[in-house]
């Protein structure tokens, strides 16, 4: 049986973010963010950031980081640093090409920030969902957390939390 056409995770590397742009804008539409935002999470926290590869080529990527729970950042928003006193584990962004889907690389994306973010301590991972991605999420335990109006991406998006408690 052939799995080389299987996705594959790694570690990002700075050659990559064209290519992470590039799916975000083509994955994201309104939500897209520039190279410099994801350059930057590279930079401030790099094994938060991971790539997945099929056929040889970026087919999507997972950028995350420790944050404060009550602050979100903003869409494509500069961080400057991540805060010594971080109290939650932040998925700032899954996004996957048509092609991966139907492998579970967004089960194994979402199960590798779960587990990154128990390894070092968070009780919790927040994020804001897109483009209807909350189902998605409520299907890997991620509940909305506060009303429609708290989402700071605006309408259409909800913030959601998951505890990482092993159940």
């Amino acid at each position: 049986m052939m799995t080389d056409n299987l996705p594959k995770w790694r570690p990002m590397r700075p050659d990559d973010l064209f290519a992470v742009s590039t799916i975000s804008d083509t994955v994201h539409r309104q939500f897209r963010e520039d190279e410099a935002t994801y350059a930057e999470r590279l930079a401030l926290y790099p094994t938060g950031c991971m790539t997945l590869e099929q056929d040889g080529a970026i087919a999507g990527f997972i950028i995350s980081h420790p944050w404060h729970r009550d602050q979100t950042p903003g869409l494509n928003e500069r961080l400057g640093a991540i805060p010594a006193d971080s109290d939650t584990y932040y998925l700032h962004d899954i996004a996957l090409l048509p092609s991966t889907r139907g492998h579970g690389a967004g089960k194994a994306a979402a199960d590798h920030v779960i587990a990154h973010a128990r390894a070092r301590g968070f009780v919790d991972v927040t994020l804001v969902a897109v483009n209807g991605a909350d189902s998605f999420w409520a299907r890997q335990g991620f509940v909305i957390a506060g009303d429609s109006e708290s989402s700071p991406y605006g309408p259409g998006t909800c913030l959601m939390r998951r505890s990482v408690a092993e159940s």
